[in-house]
């Protein structure tokens, strides 16, 4: 696919008129205060998957509704003094599949927990937790309108607060210094780390690549590839229903949360991008003020920069947390 999107030096400039819900501070502080009346319950069960410098546990906490939620803690073999955490989330999909998966941060010596996504894994790597749903409503297949019709039953809340409760149950970890916390993960996962450094100012770092769960309107109109088009084939369907459902999607735009994130942000974009157009990331990045930077790859699509862009998260990460 060539370029398709708005040229680099528009990209940069790109602040879209967008409007806020109201409420919206007030619905995400009742969401998180609602998490709370259930223990977190943070349960590590060392396993053996025959790796020999990693420590792994399976991780379970009580993450929305006091539903468990898998996923997976590991630590360098030796770690002896409590080591940075990075909270991974997983892209579109797929699920937390096997630790010999994720092998990164552990073996760059920091503490790594990587969260299990609520009723996905079936498509690309395999997941073990269910989503209890709520909102019975009809939804295009997929998750991207289940529960769509109000931001109280939208599935996004339930994995937002997922991955809130998932950074608390990786610091509660006793290897694991809470004082320096970083959030990272890719499409999806990316986005979801937005989201969770704007509703957790203990978050030091923000990595997020190629982020999903951006401009959601925009990303409708510009692109045929899914999954956002879930979206737009519900309101070809439902057309009386698209203005609410536009309503519920801006409690869950990451242009939103971008503006309550304090986190030092690393974001990578990649300008083929038919997924997660490259207007609808810029459209969060510019409204952070938080310091940032952007890493962007010219000729990739959603792959973005790969394995190049691993390296420049440890070298960026290292740096960031450098200072206690």
């Amino acid at each position: 696919m060539a370029f398709f999107d708005l040229p680099l030096d528009e990209l940069r400039r790109y602040q879209p008129a967008v409007s806020e819900p109201p409420d919206f501070d007030a619905f995400w502080a009742a969401t998180l205060e609602q998490a709370e009346r259930y223990a977190l319950d943070a349960r590590f069960e060392a396993v053996d998957f025959g790796l020999r410098t990693v420590k792994t546990y399976d991780v379970t906490f009580n993450g929305y509704g006091g539903q468990p939620i898998k996923g997976w803690l590991m630590l360098p073999a030796n770690a002896a003094q409590p080591l940075p955490l990075v909270v991974e989330y997983v892209g579109y999909g797929g699920g937390r599949g096997f630790p010999t998966e994720w092998l990164l941060w552990s073996s760059a010596g920091y503490a790594h927990l990587v969260m299990d996504t609520r009723g996905q894994g079936s498509v690309w790597r395999q997941g073990d937790t269910p989503d209890v749903a709520e909102g019975s409503s009809p939804h295009s297949p997929g998750f991207m309108t289940l529960g769509v019709l109000s931001p109280e039953t939208y599935y996004y809340r339930r994995v937002f607060v997922d991955a809130v409760r998932a950074v608390q149950a990786g610091r509660s970890f006793p290897l694991v210094d809470a004082k320096r916390v970083a959030v990272t993960g890719g499409s999806q996962g990316g986005g979801i780390s937005l989201a969770v450094a704007g509703l957790m100012p203990e978050v030091r770092v923000c990595m997020p690549d190629v982020p999903y769960l951006c401009h959601y309107q925009r990303a409708i109109e510009i692109t045929p590839s899914g999954p956002y088009q879930e979206i737009a084939q519900f309101c070809q369907v439902h057309r009386q229903r698209t203005e609410q459902v536009f309503k519920t999607l801006a409690y869950f735009d990451n242009v939103f949360f971008a503006t309550r994130i304090r986190a030092r942000c690393l974001f990578s974009v990649a300008l083929m991008d038919e997924i997660c157009p490259p207007s609808t990331i810029f459209a969060a990045y510019n409204r952070i003020t938080a310091p940032k930077e952007m890493r962007i790859y010219t000729y990739n699509h959603h792959e973005g920069g790969g394995a190049h862009h691993d390296i420049e998260k440890i070298r960026f990460l290292d740096a960031a947390l450098a200072d206690h």
